[in-house]
């Protein structure tokens, strides 16, 4: 039996992959680098849509069970003869798949790493970060309290 063992570099990546995950099409576009400052770009698995089952638990703890359906895209692209950069996106849009995989690509060459971490990935992390806050100040602004008296314990 093989245990996997979890490399700094593994943690990184996994990392920069969940925030791509979730940042929007607006955001990435935005935010990645233009295309004529790339290397040619060769498209190992073009972006395509498929299905995925979701699964949820009983409680979040109990017993699986399907939960129905959805959508993703996933993409596989290559940046000249360097890393390949892959992604897969809740959804149908080909293009946010295809952008998160070069970023995840450019990620991964040494030489543009930490230009690309600072103007893509912190960016994109802290713009996730806020609307978490923002969420959670929302829903607490709803929190209600109970209590209970006793009556008669004397």
């Amino acid at each position: 039996m093989t245990c996997e063992t979890h490399t700094p570099e593994k943690t990184a990546r996994q990392a920069w992959l969940a925030v791509l995950s979730r940042a929007t099409l607006a955001q990435l576009e935005r935010l990645a680098p233009s295309a004529d400052t790339l290397p040619r770009l060769h498209q190992v698995r073009p972006p395509e849509i498929g299905m995925v089952m979701l699964r949820g638990r009983v409680g979040g703890t109990g017993n699986p069970f399907n939960l129905g359906e959805a959508s993703v895209v996933r993409c596989a692209v290559r940046l000249g003869d360097g890393p390949l950069g892959v992604s897969y996106a809740l959804g149908r849009d080909k293009r946010r798949a295809e952008l998160a995989a070069l970023v995840d690509a450019l990620l991964q060459d040494p030489t543009q790493h930490d230009d690309v971490h600072r103007t893509v990935i912190a960016p994109l992390a802290q713009m996730q970060a806020d609307a978490r806050d923002a969420k959670q100040c929302a829903v607490a602004d709803s929190k209600v309290e109970f209590f209970t008296l006793v009556r008669g314990e004397a």
